[in-house]
């Protein structure tokens, strides 16, 4: 049965892993944009990821340009800004495309688990995906859903 786990992603320094390192722990995975709106979220994510993270919670982020270009071409500076400004130490992982025949393996998995307002597609940056402790898809949420009100399913899954 194909769970969240069963993917390979890639890490900012360009090596494959494996994200069957994490089973067993729930995961909020986002696509984030560094120069979006939306980017004040990474505070609420840092907030969410250190309050769990020793629940078995993780929040995985992975960069996307494919919305306006509000991510940096050059993944260090990507991951510069999310340190020097929301002092993200939650997993961040190599810029991906979410949408299109391009979109990385996990968002065409993730997104044909939850459908969402543009059924198969992600609308926009800093759309929310909360994997449970087996893997599966439990809720997908809009790019306007601050962080902190994901906590209440949050913690109704671990």
């Amino acid at each position: 049965m194909t769970n969240a786990y069963n993917f390979v992603v890639e890490t900012p320094a360009g090596e494959d892993f494996a994200l069957n390192q994490y089973q067993g722990k729930a995961l909020l995975i986002v696509n984030t944009a560094s120069q979006c709106g939306f980017a004040p979220q990474f505070e609420g994510l840092q907030k969410l990821y250190e309050q769990y993270q020793y629940d078995d919670f993780l929040v995985l982020g992975f960069p996307c340009g494919q919305f306006k270009e509000q991510e940096f071409d050059d993944i260090e500076k990507t991951m510069e800004f999310c340190q020097m400004n929301y002092n993200v130490s939650f997993p961040m992982f190599a810029k991906i495309d979410v949408n299109g025949e391009n979109a990385h393996p996990l968002y065409k998995y993730l997104k044909e688990e939850k459908k969402g307002l543009l059924m198969n597609n992600i609308k926009w940056n800093f759309t929310k995906f909360l994997i449970d402790k087996n893997g599966q898809v439990v809720e997908r949420y809009a790019p306007t859903t601050k962080p902190e009100d994901i906590e209440t399913d949050i913690k109704e899954i671990l």
